[in-house]
């Protein structure tokens, strides 16, 4: 780990980062946090294009692509890049199967207490469709 004088600004990005993810899944891990908050902070949380998950995703895919000239210039291994790669296709995917279902969660957090009407319980067994 660098001495704090040899920090740089990425170092310090990143440790912020994972502080307020740590906060945030402290915030949602709450006995009393209303469902419904945290289904809507889960769907902000989980949207393709403005949350974290798609936002994770595209700095793996910035990730992948660095890697891979560190790979052609022999810095890396091909198989770092090829994983980076790959992980990166896997979470886009995994953004593409949560956006199918974002509208539900957002207007889950939206309904008033008064207006929701309680839906019947559902099997928890579902078949994906692909």
């Amino acid at each position: 780990m660098p001495r704090p004088e040899q920090r740089t600004y990425a170092d310090s990005l990143t440790n912020e980062v994972g502080r307020q993810l740590s906060r945030f899944t402290e915030y949602l891990a709450q006995p009393g946090l209303p469902p419904e908050a945290a289904t809507q902070a889960l769907a902000r949380i989980l949207d393709p294009h403005e949350g974290i998950l798609g936002r994770l995703t595209g700095l793996v895919a910035v990730g992948s692509v660095h890697a891979k000239q560190q790979a052609e210039d022999g810095a890396l291994p091909a198989e770092v890049w090829l994983a980076l790669g790959r992980a990166a296709n896997d979470l886009n995917t995994i953004c593409g199967d949560l956006d199918e279902h974002h509208d539900a969660l957002s207007h889950i957090g939206t309904r008033t207490a008064m207006a929701a009407k309680p839906s019947a319980p559902a099997p928890l067994v579902v078949r994906r469709s692909r």
